[in-house]
Formats: C-alpha cells, sequence, structure tokens
C-alpha cells in the first residue's frame, strides 16, 4: 500500500506539539450504544481543532476482549467493532489531516491478548512446539509442576504466571503475564515476534499515522533465566524491568520510523526513576521522546517542580531530544483531584478509597499547572476532559468498575476507570451529549456531570476550556514560545518564574497569599484575575516583559 502523506510536511514538527489524548471508550458515541466510536470522534473534531492541537493520540482501538480497556490487543489490523471499522480508522486519519491534525497510534510490545491467533495456536500445541516459543511458557517448580516458576508479581497486583490445562484436563505448563492472565507476555527474542511488530508499525504509517506510542516499553525483555527479583540488580540486568537487550528493538523500530521521513515519530512510555537510565531511550538511533512521568507524579510545590523541570530541561538537552508534559493520562488520577488532595503527587501504590479532597483547590492548582506546562519548552500532552477541568469520579456505583487493577489487589485499589468516564459535551440529557439516545455509557457518568460540559464552557471566557484554548493558541502565535529558549527568574520562596525568549515571562504563585508580578507590560493569559497588580494565590500568569 502506498503511504499517506502527511499535510504541509513539516519535519520534526512533533518537537514543540501539542498532542491530546483520546480515550475513545469515553470520548463521544455516535451509535448509540453506550460506548465512544471512532464515528463520535469524526463528529467532534471541530471541537478539537477548535481546541488548536497539533495531534491526536488514540489509545488502542484495535479488536480487543477489553480485559485491560484495549491494551490486550487481538489484531493489530482490525479496528475493534465497537468503535468502527478499518475503513472508519482511515476515514477518520485523513478528517483529521484536513483539519492540520495527525494521529498517533497506540502500539503494546509487551503482550497480546489471551485471544490473539499466536496464543491461541500456543495453547493448542503440545509442551515444546515451536507455536509456544513467541511466549514464556514452562513447567512448574515442584512436585507436580504446582508451583509457578517465580515469584514475580504482577503491575497490576497478584501473580504473573497462569496454569494451562491440556485436552485431557490434566493441568500443563504456566505462562508469563506481567499484568492479567488475558495478557500473556510475548518473547522478544522470537523473530516473528520482531519482524510481526516492525510490520504492524509500517501498516499504519502507511495509512497516515503519523507517530506511534509505545506502551510500558521497558518491560519487554526478560531474562531467558527467569531469576527471581532481588533487592537490587545492576543497571539493565533487571529480570523483566530496563534490560540493555531491549534497546536493540527500539532501533529497529526507529529505523522504520526514519524510512517514512523525519516526520514521523515513536514516544516511549518508560516508568523509570534513574535519569540516566531512561535518557538512553533517547538516543538518536531510537526513540524521538519518551512521556516525563517525574514531573507528572510530583506535588504541587515550587521547590519539587523547580527540581524536576531542571533535571528534564538539562538531560533532553544533552540528548537533543523534546522533553515532554503532561499532567494526567488515562491511568492517572486526574489532576484536579489529585492537586486538591494533602499529598498531592501520584503513585500507583498509594491510590486508596476515601482520601480527602477539596476539589475547589484542586481546580485552581490544575488551572495554574495547565498554564506552567503549556509554557514549557517541548511537548505538551493533554488528556480528554482535562481541558474542561473534570475530577476523578472516585463514588463509582457498586458493580460499574471494570478496571483489572481493582479487582487483581482484592478491590484495595480503585483501579482507573474513575478517570475513565464518559465526557459532558451538553449539559442535560440522559448522557450529557456523551451519545444521543440515552443509552447507558459503558462507566456510569455522575449526577451534575453536565455541569462541566463542553457547551458550557464554550460560552464562559473563564472557564477550564477556554484557558486551555488560548495557552494553545499563544503556544502557536507567541514566538518566545517556539523555541527552546529558557531561564530560572529570581523569585521569592513558595514561587516559580521563568522567562521564554526575550519577551515572555511565566510565574506561579503556590502559596497561599498572592504576590506581587514582576514588573510586565502587558497580561497575556493568568489562570486567575490579576487586576491589582498581584498574583492570587495557586495561580499562574504569562507576561510581557
Amino acid at each position: 500500500m502506498q503511504s499517506r502523506q502527511q499535510p504541509q510536511a513539516a519535519p520534526e514538527w512533533w518537537r514543540n506539539a501539542v498532542i491530546y489524548q483520546v480515550y475513545p471508550r469515553s470520548f463521544a458515541d455516535a451509535d448509540g450504544d453506550g460506548t465512544g466510536d471512532l464515528a463520535g470522534v469524526r463528529g467532534r473534531l471541530p471541537y478539537l481543532a477548535a481546541l488548536g492541537v497539533d495531534a491526536l493520540w488514540f489509545t488502542p482501538w484495535y479488536r480487543s476482549p477489553q480485559a485491560d480497556g484495549g491494551y490486550d490487543v487481538a489484531d493489530y489490523r482490525e479496528i475493534d467493532p465497537a468503535f468502527g471499522t478499518l475503513a472508519d480508522a482511515e476515514a477518520l486519519i485523513d478528517d483529521a489531516l484536513a483539519l492540520g491534525i495527525r494521529t498517533i497510534v497506540d502500539v503494546v510490545p509487551n503482550h497480546v491478548s489471551s485471544e490473539h491467533a499466536w496464543f491461541q495456536e500456543a495453547l493448542a500445541a503440545a509442551p515444546g512446539d515451536p507455536a509456544r516459543d513467541r511466549f514464556w511458557f514452562r513447567d512448574g517448580k515442584g512436585p507436580g509442576g504446582d508451583q509457578m516458576p517465580t515469584g514475580w508479581t504482577s503491575s497490576f497486583g497478584g501473580d504473573t504466571w497462569t496454569r494451562t490445562e491440556g485436552p485431557d484436563g490434566k493441568p500443563g505448563q504456566w505462562y508469563l503475564h506481567l499484568f492479567a492472565p488475558e495478557q500473556p507476555d510475548l518473547n522478544w527474542t522470537h523473530p516473528d515476534v520482531v519482524a510481526e511488530h516492525e510490520a504492524v508499525l509500517r501498516f499504519w504509517y502507511d495509512r497516515g499515522v503519523a507517530g506511534i506510542r509505545i506502551d510500558s516499553a521497558a518491560l519487554i525483555a526478560k531474562d531467558p533465566e527467569l531469576p527471581e527479583v532481588g533487592e537490587h540488580h545492576e543497571p539493565g540486568r533487571h529480570p523483566h524491568l530496563d534490560r540493555d537487550e531491549l534497546h536493540d528493538v527500539y532501533r529497529g523500530w526507529r529505523k522504520v520510523a526514519d524510512s517514512y521521513g523525519d516526520d514521523r515519530f515513536l514516544v516511549g512510555e518508560v516508568w523509570l526513576a534513574d535519569t540516566e537510565r531512561f535518557m538512553m531511550y533517547l538516543r538518536d538511533d531510537e526513540m524521538h521522546m519518551a512521556f516525563n512521568f517525574d514531573f507528572m507524579t510530583r506535588p504541587w510545590d515550587a521547590a519539587e517542580l523547580h527540581e524536576s523541570i531542571g533535571a528534564t530541561l538539562a538531560a533532553h538537552a544533552a540528548a537533543g531530544a523534546p522533553p515532554s508534559w503532561v499532567l494526567s493520562n488515562h491511568d492517572v488520577t486526574r489532576p484536579v483531584t489529585r492537586y486538591g488532595r494533602e499529598d498531592s503527587s501520584f503513585s500507583f501504590l498509594a491510590k486508596r478509597f476515601g482520601t480527602p479532597t477539596d476539589l475547589g483547590l484542586g481546580a485552581r492548582r490544575a488551572r495554574a499547572a495547565a498554564l506552567l506546562t503549556a509554557a514549557l519548552p517541548g511537548v505538551l500532552y493533554v488528556y480528554q476532559g482535562d481541558e474542561l477541568g473534570l475530577p476523578e469520579v472516585e463514588d463509582l456505583p457498586e458493580g460499574t468498575r471494570q478496571d483489572p487493577m481493582h479487582f487483581r489487589t482484592g478491590g484495595v485499589d480503585p483501579g482507573r476507570d474513575g478517570c475513565r468516564v464518559p465526557l459532558p459535551w451538553t449539559p442535560d440529557g440522559d448522557t450529557y451529549g456523551f451519545n444521543a439516545n440515552g443509552a447507558p455509557p459503558w462507566l456510569p457518568q455522575p449526577e451534575g456531570w453536565g455541569s462541566r460540559a463542553a457547551a458550557l464552557q464554550e460560552a464562559d471566557p473563564g472557564s477550564f476550556l477556554a484557558l486551555y484554548r488560548d495557552a494553545i493558541r499563544l503556544r502557536r502565535t507567541e514566538p518566545a514560545l517556539q523555541g527552546d529558549g529558557f531561564a530560572w527568574l529570581d523569585t521569592a520562596p513558595g514561587t516559580l518564574a521563568f522567562r521564554r525568549g526575550t519577551d515572555l515571562t511565566c510565574v506561579v504563585n503556590f502559596g497561599d497569599a498572592p504576590v506581587d508580578l514582576p514588573a510586565h507590560t502587558e497580561v497575556l493569559l493568568a489562570s486567575a484575575e490579576t487586576g491589582d497588580g498581584r498574583l492570587p494565590g495557586d495561580a499562574a500568569a504569562w507576561l510581557r516583559a
């Protein structure tokens, strides 16, 4: 298939892009079955164009049993029927391109769905059959092989091995899954696994996709000896995290991306605390960028964010890679809720039911954080609904949660459903405009959800949506925000200020009391009123110097 061309191809356009994350199940439902779909996104493209984004990142839209929100992929070349068809995806890519909006798709290299043809073939095969070599099948330990091959812990909580059953009903080998049992891990030493994923990249690049987001990028390589996880491992030698050999995989992916031109890119989901190891993924023959989770997980604190921003900019400058800035995603508690808590940092291990939050305080801080991130050099990612100031829905009715994180921790972890509740588009109606016929959404929307609807916010110049639109517009039009120029300015404790270019200053007040604004000729944008020349607590402003 001949590759579709990107519109007005701009080399490395992604270095200063605004990328909007679409979780298709929850964005907009055109066919009225309660699940968001690609036709729903196509119908809302004018909204996204008005927001001013450069690209859309779609979480997996492929055929999937949805055991983990689509991250259990059964076939990368088919669209899940709940979302539409391959023709719908191609039309959406083309329609978005016509508006100057590119498309990024998610690829999940660590595992596939247990319904994937490869895994079904492996289950039907006998132990030792080559069909099993694409995965991690192993005999169990102990008498009768009743004990798991390792004691590794799943990222979702619980065990990482599930035992198979033979045709005679007797217990068989075990298979590895770092996530849910429905997500068997692939063996990346197998040439079929390498070749298939490179073919998948070409399949989507050929259809006009501009970028590939790589899920759980640091997990794909395993030590074939399958040792236990100890308290300490030498860098690159952990049994299943950030192993040195996985970089050869991404060098191969980079060659595929580069063969389509320098307007295509790779972005990795790399959860690593070690900055030096993190930056190895951004060498000039691997990924173009990676998500900056250090910044996202820090608390609302001037010193903490100053440290994170400084370290991020320094490391990325040395690598020649653009930094990314993100406040949340489909896995993380929304900023309006998180920033209203006594501990405003984020950790998966710390998520619990009943954690108090002050949504008014959280909203003020989330507005300020939006301006802080949008003013930084690099790539800005926005998760759907953050531009509406949506809070986490923490009181989902009993029996409606679907996230395996919740169930595999025995109900201790609330899971990630709270940030995935379908969006409110209109202030009224049974589904607040998510669909037209009122079919119950796949996750229930809370009462009063319509008060945060996009239609209401479009008419309110003081809304979250207006703030995001203005910030993104200024990122496009202000020369100071186009380049890499950045310099910290001296400020009092509890505040941050930095200069972009020669004439634009961003100042953020993390305290409770108002502070005087630095000398300026114009307030370009502020998250709260600054009419008296002072910046309120938990607020940010962009100033013309």
